[in-house]
């Protein structure tokens, strides 16, 4: 048991005062009703304070940790975020932020408990009546709620729109409102922003939501013609529309406005503990978002190429700080050759893998699949054949199995869901005697025949190519039975997509035994010296999340200015592939390609100096990150601000403009201001632009690199952990992001 990590949570809880019973909630999370008194209100007892210092002479952390006792972080939210019966879709944006602070807790060793309040208009007196901790409620932050409750970092923004039926054409702007009944809460910020427009208005009739009405009976009021319109912030009524056709968005009621968690204003460690989550969450969490379903014409549209893949020696893996991987590699060239970017997603477990397909998140899956016929009932087609391989029963080769007579008695483990299970149920029902044991569905092939080379496990299954893999580490493994036939190895997709599973087809067919294809197989299953110098470095990565050889300095420093430092390590690959004496032809230097000038302006010199190289490039990012608006969506900043420490800060707010001029979202890096940032090379926009011209592949392919290879550094390594679970003070640097 790790017993400083399990401080770290405690510390939180006996700060926040909030030390609660044993860790035996229910799942998701503890139910509170919040009308009645908190039964761990702090009020109650006066919580300890946490000594300073070490685990070491903590006596308090020690008894807690060895009784058993969990802290718990109270969730204030509404009934309708709180169970699912009162939503119309799973995939809410209310429920996703219900789902995001359960995360939250648990992201920082603490037992979530939701505190259900039935009314609105209670959520923030409880949250400054120390009735819970954060407050979760797709809350607008307001200038009247700012002056009660601190917010966090924003998690989007919306805009509020006036929801009217389908068939009304008679509202279409503000004026037409005269003598119309809108619906609002009385103590909403839709009820605010109503009344002002009353007083422009005043034939408006504004009529208070009765109390415990449910959203999708005020939508039928609407529908019906009771009542003219209501107001919606713009990520709840785009969840409506998705599947009601009796409503529609007339128009919009002001611009943007940004969506926030609240916390009580004497919690500033809180605050900056939250925003520092967030800010690694939303990163780490931008695969890409489930639904997207289309054939190969949808995806050229958006030009991303989304392969779900393992993380393992086979198919896709780190090696000093690049991406490789035979799968991965192969991936890249089908990408390459359609004009895709290519984007990696690494669901949690095999058995998730086709179930990630179905679900949109996900355009191909690889991972050297078997195509068998139960797949492809589930809606799932598989390509032609790119791999064949014998299939294998392995045991230890210094153990005493030696013939398959030597096998009863003994036990075989593998995964249920892979094709391994059925050929081993296969050999059974021919007469084999040994026992058939599961393996978790997240275990990788490699990890099985590492444990039977270890002695812990008797066999399990590979086929030829990964025994070969292990054959060339020299892992103490070979084979006891072999299967009759070689097994065809395919790309799956979605049964309908008969575009895309053309596209591959002819791609197999092409390269398949071709130049590309065999000079990769040799590098990653043949060549024994490659191969082990891959492992050593891919093992080092997973064993102890090391990245670089510089992680220690960029950890200490993305603590200090609040950045995620697997995105820094990123980074400082894309600037000078881990060299600190790296220069560029205009006179960068260092880790961070930092410019002389610009170094001595922040107080560094000797930039070929690591630890100075490091921290100028983390000064620099964080100076170019305060350019840019607090109020940028927490998923968004970082993008804008490597875009600038790329191309400058001036270009990027160039790009912004011209994304506003052109319809596109100037608050949104991808697929947005990246496209506007593309336009300034063009001399029609650039004479036009403050900054002038700039040539835009830079700085788009510079943020688009980091963030793919930032995602794969997220795939290998835990999430990082700040030395101090919560911060002295907030300085301003984490909570600003």
């Amino acid at each position: 048991m790790n017993r400083f990590r399990l401080f770290l949570p405690l510390a939180i809880a006996l700060t926040l005062g909030v030390l609660a019973g044993c860790s035996d909630a229910p799942e998701p999370a503890e139910v509170q009703d919040a009308t009645s008194t908190p039964t761990d209100s702090p009020g109650d007892t006066q919580a300890p304070v946490a000594p300073e210092g070490t685990l070491e002479g903590q006596p308090e952390a020690d008894a807690a940790i060895d009784a058993g006792v969990q802290p718990t972080l109270r969730i204030l939210i509404p009934t309708n975020i709180a169970s699912g019966r009162y939503l119309p879709r799973s995939d809410s944006p209310i429920e996703a932020q219900r789902e995001l602070a359960i995360a939250f807790a648990r992201a920082i060793g603490m037992r979530p408990e939701l505190v259900v309040l039935d009314k609105f208009a209670q959520l923030v007196p409880a949250l400054v009546e120390d009735r819970g901790d954060i407050l979760v409620a797709n809350l607008t932050v307001t200038p009247e709620r700012q002056q009660l409750i601190d917010f966090s970092v924003p998690l989007t923004h919306v805009r509020e729109q006036l929801i009217v039926a389908a068939t009304n054409d008679a509202i279409r702007k503000a004026a037409d409102l005269d003598g119309k009944r809108v619906m609002a809460p009385r103590e909403s910020s839709f009820w605010a922003t109503l009344s002002r427009l009353q007083k422009r208005h005043p034939g408006m009739q504004l009529v208070s939501r009765p109390e415990g009405m449910l959203d999708e009976d005020v939508l039928d009021l609407v529908a019906n013609g009771e009542v003219d319109a209501v107001v919606r912030d713009s990520n709840v009524a785009q969840m409506y529309l998705a599947y009601r056709d009796d409503i529609k968005v007339a128009f919009n009621l002001g611009g943007p406005r940004p969506i926030a968690w609240g916390v009580s204003k004497n919690r500033p460690e809180l605050r900056a503990e939250l925003n520092r989550w967030l800010h690694i969450e939303h990163l780490a969490g931008e695969t890409s978002s489930a639904g997207r379903v289309g054939d190969l014409d949808q995806i050229r549209e958006r030009r991303t190429l989304r392969v779900l893949m393992r993380n393992n020696g086979a198919s896709y893996f780190i090696y000093r700080g690049q991406l490789m991987g035979f799968e991965y590699e192969m991936a890249r060239e089908f990408a390459d050759a359609h004009g895709l970017r290519l984007q990696v997603i690494v669901p949690p477990s095999h058995a998730d893998m086709f179930t990630w397909l179905k679900q949109g998140r996900g355009d191909l899956a690889v991972g050297f699949l078997e195509p068998r016929d139960s797949i492809r009932a589930q809606g799932i087609a598989f390509s032609r054949p790119y791999n064949y391989a014998l299939r294998h029963i392995v045991v230890n080769s210094d153990g005493d199995i030696d013939s398959p007579d030597d096998m009863i008695g003994r036990t075989v483990v593998t995964r249920p869901s892979s094709g391994y299970w059925e050929s081993v149920e296969d050999l059974l029902e021919q007469g084999h005697w040994f026992e058939l044991e599961a393996a978790a569905e997240d275990t990788e092939v490699e990890e099985l025949l590492g444990r039977v080379a270890a002695g812990e496990i008797d066999a399990t299954v590979a086929d030829q190519h990964l025994l070969d893999l292990e054959l060339a580490r020299d892992t103490p493994v070979r084979e006891v039975i072999t299967l009759e036939e070689k097994r065809e190895h395919a790309v799956a997709m979605l049964a309908g997509n008969t575009q895309l599973l053309k596209a591959v087809n002819d791609f197999i067919k092409k390269n398949h035994r071709g130049l590309v294809y065999n000079i990769l197989y040799k590098k990653y299953f043949k060549n024994p010296r490659s191969i082990k110098r891959f492992t050593r470095e891919r093992i080092a990565v997973e064993r102890d999340g090391r990245l670089s050889p510089w992680d220690d300095i960029v950890r200490r420093y993305a603590n200090e200015y609040g950045f995620d430092w697997r995105l820094l390590i990123a980074q400082m690959y894309q600037e000078s592939q881990f060299d600190p004496k790296a220069s560029s032809f205009a006179g960068a230097k260092g880790l961070m390609q930092v410019m002389p000038r610009t170094a001595e302006s922040l107080g560094i010199k000797d930039l070929e100096n690591p630890e100075k190289g490091i921290l100028a490039g983390v000064k620099y990012l964080d100076w170019v990150r305060h350019r840019f608006s607090a109020d940028l969506p927490v998923g968004e900043r970082i993008w804008f601000s490597l875009a600038a420490y790329n191309a400058g800060v001036g270009h990027v707010q160039d790009a912004r403009r011209l994304a506003r001029q052109k319809g596109l979202d100037p608050d949104s890096w991808f697929d947005n201001t990246e496209k506007a940032m593309l336009l300034l090379s063009k001399e029609k926009y650039a004479s036009k632009a403050r900054y002038g011209y700039v040539r835009g592949s830079e700085p788009v392919n510079y943020v688009r690199n980091i963030r793919e290879r930032f995602l794969a550094y997220a795939d290998v390594t835990p999430v990082p952990q700040r030395s101090s679970a919560l911060p002295a003070q907030d300085n301003g640097k984490i909570a600003a992001q």
